[in-house]
């Protein structure tokens, strides 16, 4: 038992030490790669072929994403989206690996998805997805329903215009036979069926033509509005990740308040670790994973309006769901109508008697002699539903499409929370590219928090020297002095 402990355990070291091994070198690389990525100008040869291959990547990364976002969300033909795409791919890559400020725009803007931009972009996707898959699937939905009321009266006024037709052949039958100047059984319909019917199939025809005509105009709206919708936001995400940068290089004031290790190695050579010794509330600690209780507030008070868009979404689905539901019952039930078979036999005998009293006084039945007999018989079947009208089926509702759009939506919370961290990470980006100017910043953060503590000082130095002159019993006036 022993051995297999040790066994066990040996095996346990040996694979925690392989797996810290592998993602140290894992971090080693990710790190060489990112200071290849964010050196303007490449030191060496390897760091050269890192940025290409890098820049080369993203490159075909993007292309291939916009090309597959422009043809499944968007609904561009697969020709002019293949150009375009092809077109950012080339274009990106020029971007990334000649200019540097690209580089670092093109970083800036991946944290900047986790800011209030980034979730503007988020929710316009998941709104337009909603509007693309699922109202149009609710129109389609209630279409079927009222292609179904259409079969449905069609078939029943047919039916009835059958029986009446049916009836009045038969009266007809019976008409002839009559002699003449006798009265005979008459079948007359008020009014003209056919322009009842034609009424009636023109009414529901037109209903159901405002049904699509809706459907087309919803997807059409919802198409445009997501096109121009998604291309001012993405293009707001650059503009916002641009500004960033231009404010980090013009402004030394701008998010310039996070105590950074460079910062605590710059205290420590001044000999001024005094300063950070009741750091001021602003200051933030760039690598403190902890949200301060405005910060927590702040992101409880923004997940409210998050939390309705979330209800109002389930409320969407749901109501596809429902109308899904009601279709298919609608559908099933006019399917499963019975035709009515009917068959109508009119027989009719007619006799006569002469001198009938003679018998009578006999208590004799009196002979009858027969003039007439006729048996006819009318086979018809009433249907409920046309046979020249199809019944459209219930279309089921899409489940990638509101999947996706929650999770959108579930991301679009995350940035609420992952705001802070996403500015601390664009600055950390910035700083990065920018080694020079984020010494500024640096030395400039220092000498703000000197004069802090300087006027904190001299604030408490005249307290402590009343104090001490109370302490030694001297007069006022000499305290004054």
């Amino acid at each position: 038992m022993r051995a297999v402990w040790r066994t066990a355990e040996y095996l346990i070291r040996t694979g925690w030490r392989f797996w810290h091994v592998g993602l140290c070198k894992a971090l080693a690389l990710l790190q060489a790669a990112w200071v290849a990525f964010s050196q303007p100008i490449p030191a060496n040869c390897g760091q050269l072929l890192t940025q290409l291959l890098l820049c080369g990547s993203l490159a075909v990364a993007g292309a291939c994403l916009a090309h597959h976002w422009l043809v499944s969300s968007l609904f561009y033909p697969l020709g002019p989206s293949a150009t375009i795409a092809t077109v950012c791919g080339l274009l990106v890559f020029l971007g990334l690996g000649l200019v540097p400020p690209a580089r670092c725009l093109f970083a800036l803007s991946v944290p900047t998805l986790g800011t209030e931009q980034g979730r503007r972009l988020l929710l316009s996707w998941s709104t337009a997805t909603l509007a693309v898959t699922v109202v149009p699937n609710v129109l389609a939905n209630m279409g079927a329903a009222g292609q179904v009321l259409r079969c449905v009266t069609e078939g029943s006024l047919e039916s009835l215009l059958n029986t009446t037709h049916q009836l009045h052949t038969a009266s007809r039958a019976l008409s002839p036979t009559s002699p003449v100047g006798s009265q005979g059984l008459t079948f007359q319909v008020q009014g003209n069926g056919s322009i009842f019917r034609l009424h009636m199939l023109r009414v529901t025809q037109q209903v159901l033509e405002d049904f699509s005509g809706v459907e087309s105009l919803a997807q059409l709206a919802a198409l445009a509005t997501q096109r121009v919708v998604t291309g001012l936001l993405m293009l707001g995400l650059l503009v916002d990740s641009a500004w960033y940068l231009h404010c980090y290089l013009t402004d030394l004031c701008f998010d310039n308040i996070y105590a950074t290790r460079q910062l605590a190695h710059q205290l420590e050579e001044a000999r001024a670790t005094h300063l950070l010794a009741s750091p001021p509330a602003w200051l933030l600690r760039a690598t403190w994973p902890r949200l301060s209780q405005g910060e927590l507030l702040s992101c409880l008070l923004r997940l409210g309006p998050l939390t309705l868009l979330l209800m109002a979404t389930a409320v969407t689905v749901a109501t596809d769901h429902v109308a899904f539901l009601l279709a298919q019952a609608a559908v099933d039930w006019a399917q499963k109508l019975p035709v009515v078979p009917i068959t109508l036999t009119v027989k009719y005998d007619a006799a006569y008697t002469v001198l009938g009293f003679v018998p009578f006084l006999f208590n004799q039945p009196p002979v009858e002699n027969p003039f007439l007999s006729t048996h006819n018989s009318f086979q018809w079947e009433l249907r409920f539903t046309s046979p020249s009208c199809p019944l459209l089926p219930a279309q089921r509702p899409p489940l990638v499409a509101p999947l996706a759009a929650g999770v959108l939506q579930l991301l679009a919370c995350s940035t609420v929370l992952l705001e802070t961290y996403a500015r601390r990470l664009r600055h950390t980006i910035a700083a990065s590219f920018f080694t020079a100017q984020e010494a500024r910043r640096v030395h400039h953060l220092h000498a703000r928090l000197q004069r802090r503590y300087d006027k904190h000082r001299r604030q408490q130095l005249p307290l402590g020297t009343s104090s001490f002159s109370q302490h030694l019993g001297l007069p006022a006036s000499t305290q004054r002095r």
